[in-house]
């Protein structure tokens, strides 16, 4: 068996990982890097991926976030023309995703070459967008839909099942089974896990058993979260400071996942009378279709999300929410000086409508950007988590006078306390544990901490771009 690290080893975005087992070859995920600058250089040398797309067998996707799917075109691009096996609500999304993607690198590129000609320069140096959007929506012909535990048996000797992660809408953990090279061997690949008792999914299902290899993420493996009744306190206070200001606040959101989880957070903080009512902007088209199918698929809704979709629904009064949808409506909420709240994407704030909601509001004392998601290094939410007092927006260096707010128990993604726990349910030691999807620091923190919890000796970070026999 070997192992290929394509990405998300050492750090958090790209995930992409290359399998050899039992005469197959797949990919596990196939993301994007994020976090500017040095992530469009790395997404430029990723072009060719390193090895032969066209000699692998299938593609199994943990879920539909960019860093773990957005490189699936060029995967086509580049003559893959196997199955794609995903969840039917990752498949939804991707629909939405991939396509948005492509658009959003096509005008990146095209606004760049504006700036040059303005400046007098050429075309030279500016790169060309990843794929386009009739590449993306090519690529949407290749997935395959697999159900939470359904057997699948993409190539002989190999058997997949897809298990509830918690993380977004459709994200699962994968369980791989291999035959055929003597013993049976067992592969757990986490992809990414959410945090337990948080609202809208089920919490994750556990593993139970034992794994030959585990791939196991760590975004958050050196720090643990704030508790929900923690957050819900830290949002009534900034909800309330703005509106006593007479500010506007602004959330960036990821569109999947994220902003339907503020959306469920705010109502509930009003029906209980916590908040007053409010009125709610949802500013992305992504988000909006994201939430039409995150209804769709209420199966996958905990009980509560449930009860609470129906209240709202029946007290529209109480929390009046508007999914904007065309550009003028959009850029009409930059009038609106006081009492709105706006969730826009992206979620790190580097590119979509939330750029111009910052570039309006930021320089405003009485208005407060709330940060309710992880930014990754190099992202312009980052720098404003760091305490920047000048950013650069289009071109623009526009002023940070706005407060900024972070709340510590919103993420996706399980803290070391959680993912600990979930690692518990394994009945005994995985013979080797590669700790992946984590910053630096976060994945020496997480595979000490393994260690020391569980006592497996067999646990380490690999490293990008290495390849492991086992």
């Amino acid at each position: 068996m070997r192992l290929g690290f394509h990405g998300a080893a050492g750090e958090v975005t790209g995930s992409c990982t290359l399998v050899e087992v039992a005469g197959c070859r797949f990919l596990v995920d196939c993301g994007m890097f994020q976090g500017g600058s040095e992530a469009r250089s790395k997404n430029q040398r990723a072009l060719n991926f390193g090895f032969d797309v066209r000699k692998l067998d299938f593609v199994l996707l943990t879920h539909a976030h960019i860093d773990h799917s957005g490189l699936l075109p060029r995967l086509a691009m580049l003559g893959y023309r196997g199955p794609i096996y995903a969840t039917p609500a990752t498949i939804d999304l991707l629909a939405v995703l991939l396509p948005d993607s492509a658009h959003i690198q096509e005008k990146e590129s095209e606004w760049l070459l504006r700036n040059r000609h303005r400046r007098g320069k050429g075309e030279r140096g500016i790169p060309a967008p990843l794929y386009s959007v009739e590449q993306a929506l090519a690529t949407l012909r290749l997935l395959r839909p697999v159900a939470y535990g359904e057997e699948l048996r993409p190539a002989d000797g190999v058997n997949v099942r897809f298990h509830d992660a918690g993380h977004i809408l459709g994200s699962s953990w994968l369980e791989v089974l291999v035959s055929g090279e003597g013993k049976p061997r067992r592969l757990i690949f986490s992809g990414d896990l959410g945090q337990p008792e948080r609202p809208v999914l089920h919490d994750p299902e556990k593993p139970g058993g034992s794994a030959d290899v585990l791939l196991i993420e760590s975004t958050y493996g050196d720090r643990r979260h704030r508790s929900l009744g923690e957050t819900e306190d830290e949002i009534v206070d900034v909800v309330e400071r703005t509106r006593a200001a007479g500010g506007n606040l602004i959330i960036p959101a990821f569109a999947v996942g994220r902003t339907q989880e503020i959306i469920y957070l705010l109502a509930g903080l009003v029906r209980s009378q916590r908040l007053r009512p409010l009125k709610v902007y949802v500013d992305s088209p992504m988000a909006n279709t994201a939430t039409r199918i995150t209804l769709n698929h209420k199966e996958l809704l905990d009980g509560e999300t449930r009860e609470l979709i129906a209240w709202q629904q029946a007290h529209p009064e109480k929390m009046k929410l508007e999914f904007v949808a065309d550009v003028e409506r959009s850029k009409s909420l930059n009038a609106i000086r006081s009492g709105a709240v706006i969730i826009s994407a992206s979620g790190m704030c580097e590119a979509g409508r939330i750029k111009y909601h910052l570039r309006e509001n930021l320089p405003r004392r009485e208005c407060s950007i709330l940060i309710a998601g992880f930014q990754a290094a190099g992202t312009l939410g980052r720098r404003l988590v760091d305490g920047a007092r000048l950013v650069r927006i289009f071109g623009q260096q526009v002023p940070v006078r706005a407060r900024i707010a972070t709340v510590g128990g919103l993420s996706a993604h399980a803290d070391q306390a959680a993912l600990l726990d979930w690692l518990g349910g394994f009945r005994q030691a995985p013979r080797h544990v590669f700790v992946m999807h984590g910053e630096a620091g976060s994945s020496a923190a997480f595979t000490a901490a393994i260690k020391e919890r569980h006592g497996w000796p067999e646990v380490r970070p690999p490293l990008p771009g290495e390849s492991v026999s086992l």
